[in-house]
C-alpha cells in the first residue's frame, strides 16, 4: 500500500507553496494582529482564483472536481504560512456539508458560490470551549425556526451562513442558517489568534433550513468533524513543519562561543527529537488523507490519530520555537507568537485533544468489539 502523493497531486502542493511564497509572507498573518482585520481578503480571492475553494466540489457545481487528497495538500501549505483565511470553516465544513448532505437545490444555489469564493460558511456545533458539541446539543430547530446560542464558532463574524446542530424533536438535525437574516446576531469574542476570529452566535427564532434528512444528523456531524480533523490535521502539520525549518536556520546562524548554537549537542537533541515527532505526525496525517478519500470505514480511527498528533506536534513545534530562539522568541517583532497562536487555536477549533482522545478509545473499543 502507497501512502505517499502522485506526482499530479505534488504538482498541486509546489504551486500552492510557491504561490504563497509570493502572496502569503508571515507579514499577511501579523498585518491581521496589527489592523484588526478579520481576514485578508486579497488572499482569500487569489485562493478562489486557483480554485482551491472548490477543490473537492464536482464540476456541475462550479468546482474543479479533484478530491481530498489535492485538498491535503493545499492544507499542508495552508499551515505552512499561517494563511489568515477562512479556509478551513467554508471548504472542510460548510462546502462539505452542503455535499454529504444538502439537497439537489441547496447544492445548486451554494456550492457554486462557495467554490468561487462569493460567499463564506461555517459550521456551528459547539456551544462551550473545548468540545465539538454534537452530544449536548441544545440549540433547537421546530417548524423552520432556530434557537439557541453557539460559541466559538471559528470565522463566524465573517461568514454569510452556517450549517448548525440543532435538536428538532428527539433528533440532532443539520440545519442551514443565514448568519444575516433577522433572528440572528453575530457577536465577535476576544481570541489568542485574532488572525482565525471566533464568535458567539445566538439564534432567536430565526429562519433556517433542514440540511438532509433529521434523522442522520448525528452521523453526518460526525463525518463531517472528522473529514475536518484530517484536513485541519495537514495545516497543523504544514506549521509545525515551518516552525521547525524556521527554528533550524536560527540555530544555524546564530553564534555563540564562536560556533553555532546548532552544533551544541543538547540543541541537536532537542531538534533531532522534535523531527522525530514531526514525521511521526506526517505518517498519521497521510493514513487519515487514504482513509478519507477512499470513504475506508477506518476512518473514525484514522481522523482521531491524526487530530491528536497534530495538535500535539504544532503545539510542541511552537513552544520549542519559542524557547530555541532565547530571549528574543518572547518579542513581538519575531515570528514565533504567530504559530504559537495558531498552534492553541487549531487544537481546540474541533474540540480540545481530550476529547478527541476519548473518542480514540471509544472508536477502537467499538471496532475491536
Amino acid at each position: 500500500m502507497n501512502f505517499d502523493f502522485s506526482e499530479d497531486q505534488k504538482f498541486v502542493q509546489r504551486s500552492a507553496a510557491e504561490y504563497l511564497a509570493d502572496h502569503a509572507p508571515l507579514s499577511v498573518c501579523r498585518s491581521m494582529l496589527e489592523s484588526g482585520h478579520d481576514y485578508s481578503q486579497v488572499l482569500w480571492k487569489g485562493a478562489a482564483g486557483l480554485g482551491w475553494l472548490g477543490t473537492s466540489v464536482p464540476e456541475q457545481y462550479g468546482g474543479t472536481g479533484l478530491g481530498y487528497l489535492e485538498l491535503a495538500v493545499i492544507a499542508e501549505e495552508l499551515g505552512r504560512a499561517l494563511a489568515p483565511i477562512p479556509f478551513a470553516s467554508s471548504v472542510y465544513l460548510a462546502t462539505e456539508a452542503l455535499l454529504l448532505a444538502g439537497t439537489e437545490e441547496q447544492k445548486q444555489r451554494y456550492l457554486p458560490r462557495l467554490a468561487a469564493g462569493e460567499i463564506i460558511g461555517t459550521f456551528a456545533t459547539a456551544e462551550a470551549a473545548g468540545g465539538s458539541g454534537v452530544e449536548q446539543t441544545a440549540t433547537r430547530f421546530e417548524a423552520g425556526l432556530l434557537s439557541g446560542t453557539k460559541i466559538p464558532v471559528l470565522d463566524g463574524a465573517v461568514a454569510d451562513f452556517a450549517i448548525v446542530t440543532a435538536r428538532s424533536g428527539d433528533n440532532v438535525s443539520l440545519v442551514l442558517a443565514d448568519l444575516r437574516s433577522d433572528g440572528v446576531s453575530v457577536q465577535p469574542v476576544t481570541c489568542f489568534d485574532p488572525s482565525r476570529p471566533q464568535a458567539r452566535i445566538t439564534f432567536r427564532d430565526a429562519p433556517a433550513q433542514q440540511l438532509g434528512h433529521a434523522a442522520d444528523g448525528p452521523a453526518a456531524a460526525e463525518r463531517i468533524i472528522d473529514g475536518a480533523a484530517v484536513l485541519t490535521a495537514f495545516e497543523q502539520l504544514g506549521g509545525a513543519q515551518r516552525a521547525f525549518d524556521i527554528t533550524k536556520q536560527y540555530l544555524l546562524e546564530r553564534h555563540a562561543f564562536g560556533k553555532p548554537i546548532a552544533s551544541f549537542q543538547a540543541i541537536k537533541h532537542r531538534l533531532a527529537d522534535l523531527w522525530c515527532e514531526i514525521e511521526l505526525a506526517r505518517s498519521n496525517c497521510y493514513y487519515g488523507a487514504w482513509a478519507l478519500s477512499h470513504g475506508d470505514a477506518e476512518l473514525p480511527v484514522a481522523a482521531a490519530v491524526a487530530r491528536i498528533s497534530a495538535s500535539d506536534v504544532f503545539t510542541k513545534a511552537s513552544q520549542e520555537m519559542i524557547q530555541l530562539h532565547g530571549g528574543v522568541g518572547y518579542t513581538w517583532e519575531f515570528d514565533c507568537h504567530l504559530f504559537y497562536r495558531r498552534a492553541r487555536l487549531l487544537a481546540l477549533s474541533l474540540g480540545s485533544t481530550s476529547s478527541w482522545k476519548r473518542k480514540l478509545m471509544d472508536r477502537m473499543a467499538g471496532a475491536a468489539a
